[in-house]
């Protein structure tokens, strides 16, 4: 009778498929054009839809709106150019592209109801439905809204889209709640964070699908964000009349110093680094 193999010698299916996997999970990893999300990416995502509300209506009263428009358009155009162009990841391209959708988002939003005369809550609603012809769409061609799997070619135009959706969504949304429904700055701001809180409990408590709870905390961090900017910035509906030009360059240097900060360390990259 043969002597039984020693433990040791033995391989399961899943061992040699893990084995196998790991280098293209790996490889996958790092030709991916988003960031890990961590806290450190909620933050700058606030700050950044912050900073984009108070530096567009700090601009639109400074000079000409249609030539701020134009500015927007044209920064926004570079910023999303250079990170499309990018082999992977690198933060402050990424980041740069935010900031100017953010900045880009708010003026399309203002210019539907200052200059076109639409009521905030149409714009809210068309906007929505904006965002969700933009997700079936995506879903419909990709078979998957995960952030996780973002790449070259046409799943990051369909991450970009998305994003500039909510942009332009959220500062509607923001508008209606805080001037149409008379809530104010304030109680808009506390309201926005309520409903940025949820998908993460929700989550966290109940499982609910962690693509489902990403972008609907996502969309959220555009009217929360905004909210706040307004909130400090404007004299008016409850706010604190601090001038947008001193918030917007207070939140431009704290987002410098948080991507300055993943430059360094690469703790947005941390999958890579396994």
């Amino acid at each position: 009778m043969s002597k039984p193999m020693p433990q040791h010698q033995f391989n399961t299916d899943s061992d040699v498929s893990s084995e196998a996997t790991q280098p293209m999970h790996l490889a996958l990893r790092a030709i991916r054009k988003v960031p890990e999300i961590t806290a450190i990416f909620w933050i700058i995502k606030l700050l950044s839809t912050a900073m984009g509300e108070s530096t567009t209506d700090y601009f639109v009263y400074q000079i000409n709106p249609y030539v701020a428009v134009a500015l927007g358009c044209i920064g926004l155009a570079i910023a999303l150019i250079l990170q499309l162009l990018v082999r992977r990841y690198i933060a402050w391209v990424y980041w740069l592209a935010v900031v100017m959708v953010a900045v880009f988002g708010t003026m399309v939003a203002d210019v539907a109801h200052v200059v076109l005369g639409i009521p905030y809550l149409v714009s809210t609603a068309f906007f929505a439905t904006a965002l969700a012809i933009i997700f079936v769409i995506w879903y419909v061609s990709e078979k998957t809204l995960s952030i996780h799997t973002i790449y070259r070619g046409r799943r990051e135009l369909f991450y970009w889209a998305t994003v500039i959706a909510t942009f332009a969504l959220g500062t509607a949304a923001g508008d209606m709640t805080a001037s149409t429904l008379h809530l104010g700055y304030f109680a808009s701001f506390v309201l926005f964070a309520v409903l940025f809180a949820l998908p993460g409990l929700a989550y966290w408590l109940f499982g609910l699908n962690e693509i489902v709870a990403f972008w609907f905390a996502y969309i959220m961090t555009r009217p929360l964000g905004a909210s706040f900017a307004d909130w400090l910035g404007k004299p008016y509906l409850g706010g604190l009349g601090l001038n947008d030009g001193k918030v917007a360059l207070v939140l431009t240097i704290l987002i410098i110093g948080f991507v300055g900060y993943l430059t360094v360390t690469r703790k947005d990259m941390k999958g890579e680094q396994q």
